[in-house]
């Protein structure tokens, strides 16, 4: 195993465990198979396991793995504050203290803001009291580093990293995602301030492996260098300095030890200008049905009613190229959760975002189509919860 240091210069194993997607039996986390393969992961050096208040039984699974046998102290353990549940300083006393039981433990190594969504939404959880609770928490050894997870455009991710001081955070971030989300300029910007980037969805949900198109994997298939979809996409983003850990929901053996193979096995910048080519292929492949020929370069951007330009048409184009549960998942998160919603429908259609795009698409027709395809009865029924979760 290869390892990163964080910003303190504790050794991070470069694969992470995602924790969110633990085998099942009969609809509940098959202890048996998840303790084999956490503790397979463990002794192939993984040192860096990340689950979440909201995983239904994870942490309580992983607290009971980690004490069975003996283990804590050996890893990091990183989990997050649900802040969308959050109305005064005691509820996070009484969640956190409720992590701290499920997780069998006294300390949390790495504890992050769930989908830290916006700076108002950080600005309404300083109100709250959220710094003096975290300093009090760090100074008393139960909170060892606080980050935040992410999901949205570039500008708002660059915003929240100035907002506080960070120790870690974490992006979805992949080959199809480098210039969305926060993207490969939101990567640079955090690791230049210093802050150790963990990387969850490097298979887009196994996007990347299980739902590739034909002409996808025939590129693949055809390229001298022999290697499975799963391992192109990790060496992509171990291939990448500013990354510090990549998270893996690994839940078979077979899939824990081939990523460890490939963690082992990647070095900084070992690929090559014939490997990057063959990936763009790739994801040409990926995008050709894509609706919008848009490349997230954010020129179009801000919106002057706050509409995520980049963001609808990410999830526009992933309806097509993916399917539409995925897009849908996309777009929920790029634009309801948080203060100000960032839909297409805000659109007034003032026309100032055309005047910008290099690619000269007619963005006011698009995000007409996009609305119609991505605000469907289920997301304005979310977008309503939603919106009441954040204001209440």
């Amino acid at each position: 195993m290869k390892y990163r240091e964080d910003r303190y210069g504790n050794a991070l194993s470069t694969l992470g465990f995602g924790c969110m997607r633990f085998p099942q039996k009969l609809g509940r986390i098959d202890m048996a198979q998840t303790e084999e393969q956490i503790m397979m992961a463990y002794h192939g050096g993984v040192n860096y396991y990340d689950t979440a208040y909201i995983y239904p039984g994870s942490e309580a699974a992983l607290g009971e793995i980690l004490e069975k046998n003996g283990i804590r102290k050996q890893v990091y353990i990183a989990t997050k504050l649900p802040h969308y549940l959050i109305k005064s300083t005691e509820d996070m006393d009484k969640f956190f203290a409720e992590e701290l039981r499920r997780l069998r433990t006294d300390y949390v190594d790495y504890y992050l803001m769930h989908m830290l969504t916006d700076t108002d939404t950080w600005a309404r959880l300083k109100a709250l009291g959220i710094e003096q609770w975290l300093a009090e928490k760090k100074a008393s050894g139960a909170i060892r580093q606080v980050g935040f997870s992410y999901h949205g455009n570039s500008d708002m991710f660059c915003a929240l990293v100035d907002a506080y001081d960070w120790d870690f955070c974490q992006i979805q971030y992949n080959y199809m995602d480098e210039h969305s989300q926060a993207g490969r300029r939101g990567l640079h910007y955090a690791h230049g301030k210093g802050i150790p980037v963990i990387i969850m969805e490097p298979l887009r949900g196994g996007k990347l492996v299980n739902r590739l198109p034909e002409s996808a994997k025939k590129i693949f298939a055809q390229y001298p260098v022999k290697r499975t979809p799963a391992q192109w996409a990790l060496r992509w983003l171990w291939n990448q300095p500013e990354v510090t850990v990549v998270l893996s929901g690994m839940n078979s053996a077979e899939m824990v030890e081939e990523n460890m193979q490939t963690a082992s096995r990647t070095e900084v910048g070992e690929l090559g200008t014939e490997e990057e080519t063959m990936l763009q292929e790739v994801i040409k492949a990926i995008n050709a049905g894509m609706k919008v020929g848009c490349t997230g370069c954010g020129y179009c951007m801000p919106c002057p009613k706050g509409v995520d330009i980049p963001g609808t048409f990410a999830a526009y184009n992933r309806r097509y190229a993916e399917g539409k549960f995925g897009a849908l998942k996309d777009y929920f998160m790029c634009t309801t959760l948080r203060k100000n919603s960032a839909a297409a429908s805000n659109c007034i259609e003032c026309g100032k975002c055309e005047k910008h795009c290099p690619q000269k698409i007619e963005i006011r027709k698009q995000l007409k189509n996009a609305r119609k395809e991505l605000e469907t009865p289920v997301y304005r029924i979310a977008r309503k919860l939603a919106r009441w979760f954040v204001r209440f």
